[in-house]
């Protein structure tokens, strides 16, 4: 179910973001959170299996994609200004802050003995504070009228989406693979303090990206972290203690927010506006389908060669990143 709720949230939430840029978010928001109300209601009412598959896969296409929604009103607000960075580096932080925070408690609620309450808790966040979120008029996008010529599939585009493709293999793999170590050296329990420091490590790497003024190109910014993930990786296809690969992983994950950050920066310039939002889904959804297809690879690699395969396919896809950035660096550079 959950494979299906993933794949229908990538594949319908481009077609709701066509369908925002075309009539504003405060038109289309507040339906869209109401279908997905009743799609959580259908799924926690499901008595059979087939219902319940059925709605999962409802409640991931009715699913708002807020973060890409988030980031347009950012463009909106700051447009041609140099803080625009620091605007995507504070989502960044809300959302690392929401991965922390959200699986804890749904955890504890589900050992409390109310193993819905996760999904409603969720719900309850999508939906109250999506419809807070669309009532805010002001900040709004404007509604931009629709042309033909008016498409996503740019070339400066394509390369963003390729990088977003990889940083989401990347983290696939690195999931599957630093679990599969600590289990491998007999010491299951370090996996969740990895991931955990990790995440800090992430929070702060993210609040400093965005308190400097950067005078550094953007693509040049791109290229050059994406090439120390690159490099990064390198050390975790050799670690063989727990501390090591600890080392290792807290590095690589400094580099995540910046990444993160100046693909939305370079996606608003590589765009028309009328088409913003799905380009920023688009983003998220090439990031989703990498990290789920970098997962499936890395699971069968540690399966024949142990959790150093897994990090391989980390390190193929953070050398496919680097080398996209790098092509982008180049393109932008040419004059």
């Amino acid at each position: 179910m959950t494979g299906g709720f993933a794949v229908a949230e990538a594949l319908a939430g481009p077609q709701l973001a066509r369908l925002i840029d075309r009539f504003g978010q405060t038109r289309v928001l507040p339906p869209a959170l109401l279908v997905h109300a009743a799609a959580v209601g259908m799924l926690l009412g499901s008595e059979t299996q087939g219902w319940l598959i059925t709605a999962g896969v409802l409640v991931g296409a009715s699913v708002p994609q807020l973060g890409a929604l988030s980031a347009a009103r950012w463009v909106t607000l700051l447009r041609g200004e140099r803080t625009l960075h620091a605007a995507f580096a504070l989502e960044s932080q809300a959302n690392q802050v929401a991965y922390l925070g959200g699986p804890v408690l749904v955890s504890f609620l589900g050992a409390s003995g109310l193993p819905t309450a996760g999904t409603v808790l969720a719900a309850c966040f999508i939906v109250g504070g999506g419809l807070c979120f669309a009532s805010q008029r002001r900040t709004a996008p404007p509604i931009s009228s629709p042309a033909r010529t008016r498409t996503l599939l740019r070339p400066g585009f394509m390369v963003l989406a390729g990088v977003n493709l990889a940083i989401g293999g990347f983290f696939g793999a690195m999931q599957i693979s630093v679990t599969a170590f600590a289990v491998e050296r007999g010491a299951p329990g370090t996996a969740a303090v990895m991931f955990t420091v990790t995440s800090c490590a992430t929070l702060l790497a993210g609040w400093l990206y965005g308190l400097r003024r950067w005078r550094t190109a953007p693509q040049v910014q791109l290229a050059v972290v994406a090439v120390g993930l690159a490099g990064g990786c390198l050390p975790l296809l050799v670690a063989s203690e727990p501390f090591e690969l600890a080392v290792g992983v807290v590095l690589t994950g400094l580099a995540i927010p910046p990444i993160l950050v100046l693909c939305s920066v370079l996606a608003e310039a590589a765009v028309h506006r009328a088409v913003l939002t799905q380009a920023f889904v688009w983003l998220n959804s090439a990031s989703a389908a990498g990290s789920a297809g970098a997962a499936a690879v890395a699971g069968w690699a540690v399966s024949t060669s142990g959790a150093h395969g897994g990090f391989t396919v980390a390190a193929i896809s953070s050398g496919v990143m680097a080398a996209l950035a790098i092509t982008a660096n180049l393109r932008a550079s040419t004059p």
